[in-house]
């Protein structure tokens, strides 16, 4: 991965990354890292080609060697709110916002980017290329997982930590049979139906 050729003169860069905007539950969880360039990390990649197993291991990593990293998020009302592409903004703009240093320059994953106090830059398919994104991919994927672990402890019935809240076949069922939770996101069109909105 290399990224030198993008942005010569920023030192300090960092990369964001979201997990949770097609799910029906719960909040779209972002992440922003700056990574050390003198403590690399092996095996940096887009967190959804990485077993559990892998990204457990270097969301570790990642949290011990990185400069700095943060998470941000959007809960399901503010999802409802503004939409999920306003949400997502708002969530990539807390987490970089949240890094306790502050980077020269901003690459985000995707083709959009949130306003924000320093020089950003859309980069399609930045999971894969850039390993500032490839990091933060992993904290907001770890991130996401864990809480829709735990929603699956409060909700059983569910199947969270099956499907994380995405629309699948079993989370359409479930739907049906139960109803929505508080935390379902009322502005998505399986959840209104079964609402009756």
């Amino acid at each position: 991965m290399s990224t030198s050729f993008i942005y010569p003169n920023a030192h300090l860069i960092a990369g964001v990354d979201e997990v949770g905007r097609g799910p029906l539950v719960g909040a779209v969880v972002t992440a922003a890292v700056i990574l050390d360039p003198n403590n690399p990390i092996e095996g940096l990649a887009d967190s959804k080609k990485l077993s559990e197993k892998k990204r457990l291991l270097l969301a570790e990593e990642i949290k011990a060697k990185a400069l700095c990293w943060s998470l941000g998020r959007a809960e399901p009302e503010e999802i409802d709110q503004l939409n999920i592409l306003h949400a997502t903004m708002l969530a990539m703009q807390r987490a970089v916002a949240g890094l306790n240093i502050q980077p020269d320059f901003v690459l985000v994953d995707g083709n959009r980017i949130p306003t924000l106090p320093m020089p950003a830059q859309a980069v399609i398919k930045g999971d894969s290329l850039v390993a500032e994104i490839s990091a933060a991919s992993i904290l907001a994927k770890v991130a996401r997982d864990q809480e829709m672990d735990e929603l699956d402890v409060q909700y059983p019935e569910y199947g969270f930590a099956k499907h994380k809240g995405y629309p699948t076949k079993l989370h359409f069922e479930k739907l049906e049979q139960f109803g929505a939770t508080p935390f379902h996101r009322k502005s998505f069109a399986p959840v209104k139906k079964i609402l009756g909105l």
